[in-house]
């Protein structure tokens, strides 16, 4: 289905239908019954999509005002199009994620660790790797067997391994590279 967008915006730039096609190719059925967290979430693209392929819940994150009313009304859209719970909506929050990963959680909503991250973050500014390091620090987000999926420009480096985060495939379309780590065991 077509998903709101912020039209000519630099600041929210969704992940292309193509790229998107091709990581969830690659993530396969391990989005079934996943608590997806979508960081920089723009559009909600990859949290939608991950909820019509199966996910038990999604988050989406996003510092953007803009960005949160539009995935609003794409959440809106696709609970009509796809059979979600609705005791267990998706939970939308704007939080500006230069700042920490320390989120407020609404007191009902128990969610983490996550099975699936994805942190989409604008292209060039750093941000990837820094919440990477953050997520690498965080046992209330992600636990041993996580997936964090990095999504950056095709130029860019991350690292292979942090403490816990390790590299396990990287792939590359057009403009657009995905890194998968992985949440080794303590």
């Amino acid at each position: 289905m077509k998903l709101a967008t912020p039209g000519r915006s630099k600041s929210i730039r969704p992940t292309t239908d193509r790229a998107r096609e091709a990581l969830f190719s690659i993530i396969g059925e391990r989005v079934v019954s996943a608590r997806v967290l979508d960081l920089f979430a723009g559009t909600g693209a990859l949290g939608l999509e991950a909820l019509s392929r199966g996910a038990a819940r999604v988050v989406f994150v996003d510092s953007s005002q803009q960005a949160v009313d539009i995935i609003r009304r794409n959440c809106a859209n696709c609970m009509k199009a796809v059979e979600i719970d609705p005791d267990r909506p998706p939970l939308i929050l704007k939080h500006d994620l230069r700042r920490g990963l320390h989120l407020n959680w609404p007191h009902n909503a128990p969610m983490a660790p996550f099975d699936i991250i994805f942190l989409d973050p604008p292209y060039g500014c750093g941000l990837a790797e820094s919440v990477l390091k953050g997520l690498d620090g965080s046992s209330s987000l992600c636990s041993a067997g996580s997936l964090v999926v990095a999504e950056e420009k095709s130029g860019e480096t991350l690292p292979e391994s942090l403490t816990r985060l390790v590299l396990s495939d990287q792939r590359r379309y057009g403009d657009t590279a995905f890194w998968f780590y992985t949440i080794k065991e303590n």
